[in-house]
């Protein structure tokens, strides 16, 4: 069931509040794009790196890939 936030209300979804800051302040503040491609070519390292190399603590410091694949294979 899809749930949306109030408007305003960002703490109802901490999560993606935190995802968002760590990707503004770690690849958003730190470059400047000259159009959507070079943002894509600069964005897609940090990602998969957020995602496949990087634990974290919220997810028992295992990669959010890791916990996915734990997930999947625990629902079967």
């Amino acid at each position: 069931e899809l749930k949306l936030i109030q408007p305003g209300r960002p703490t109802q979804n901490g999560y993606i509040e935190s995802s968002n800051g760590k990707f503004r302040d770690e690849c958003l503040n730190e470059h400047w794009f000259r159009d959507l491609v070079h943002a894509r070519e600069l964005i897609s390292p940090w990602r998969q790196d957020y995602n496949e190399q990087r634990p974290h603590s919220s997810l028992g410091y295992q990669t959010p890939a890791e916990f996915a694949a734990a997930f999947r294979s625990h629902k079967k």
